[in-house]
């Protein structure tokens, strides 16, 4: 009796025990994960180790002509990543020149973005003359990386102008010899 009441109590308690296991299980489960995305707005222009340019005149052989600007410039990329916050569904970037050169025009074209980017890329703007306050050069940027360097992004055309030509703000009259001026062009990303 006692072998029977002992095997009777082992039963009962390993069918209570895994009674109880299988109370706490149920055929689904879940847990919870956290997501940070950063907001992002970074600007550059590339290729950075050769993003100095170089533009000037060349005089007339002529007497009677004006001096003939250098070819333009489109050796520049403008590449961007933008993550936007809630507040500020799109952002733009601007573009100014620290230094107005008397007499000349520096006009920028922003080619639409080509590369390896993806994302809401923002739409250029015409062609723009430089001028000490910004100019939206690129609208409408949402979550987006345009690729980074050459040949990714939108590539930027630099002209030069002397005075008085077409949409141009510059007068010709202002124009004075020099050796170099340096001017600084800005781009700047910002929220709308």
């Amino acid at each position: 009796m006692k072998k029977l009441n002992l095997g009777l109590a082992v039963c009962l308690i390993t069918a209570a025990f895994s009674g109880s296991l299988q109370a706490q299980d149920t055929n689904t489960d879940n847990h919870t994960i956290t997501i940070s995305i950063p907001e992002v707005a970074l600007v550059d222009i590339e290729p950075a180790a050769t993003k100095n340019l170089t533009l000037g005149f060349t005089a007339p052989t002529e007497a009677g002509n004006p001096i003939i600007p250098s070819a333009s410039n489109s050796t520049l990329w403008l590449n961007y990543s933008s993550i936007k916050s809630v507040a500020d569904p799109t952002r733009n970037v601007s573009v100014k020149v620290n230094a107005l050169i008397p007499g000349i025009d520096i006009n920028v074209t922003a080619a639409a973005a080509t590369g390896s980017g993806a994302g809401t890329l923002g739409t250029p703007a015409a062609q723009l003359t430089l001028s000490a306050a910004d100019q939206t050069i690129i609208s409408g940027i949402g979550s987006a990386y345009t690729g980074n360097g050459a040949n990714n992004g939108h590539n930027l055309t630099y002209a030069l102008a002397a005075g008085s030509g077409p949409g141009g703000v510059a007068v010709y009259a202002d124009l004075q010899a020099t050796a170099s001026t340096v001017a600084t062009v800005t781009y700047t990303i910002s929220d709308n």
